[in-house]
């Protein structure tokens, strides 16, 4: 059988018949209200370690 041909032999039955008690409803998860985070570091702290990874992966690349 060649690129592209149809078998209706290799066509699978699904069953889709579904309960709609089954199914998840979006709304019953929802959550309202805020988050606080502080992980203890400064911006700058931060971007500072951000360009020191992004030294680390150039000299890798330039190793590599």
């Amino acid at each position: 059988m060649g690129f592209g041909s149809y078998d209706e032999s290799e066509q699978q039955e699904v069953d889709a018949d579904f309960d709609e008690d089954d199914a998840v409803k979006s709304g019953e998860n929802s959550h309202n209200g805020t988050i606080e985070f502080e992980n203890g570091a400064s911006s700058d702290e931060l971007l500072d370690r951000l360009k020191d990874i992004k030294d680390e992966d150039e000299d890798e690349e330039d190793d590599g």
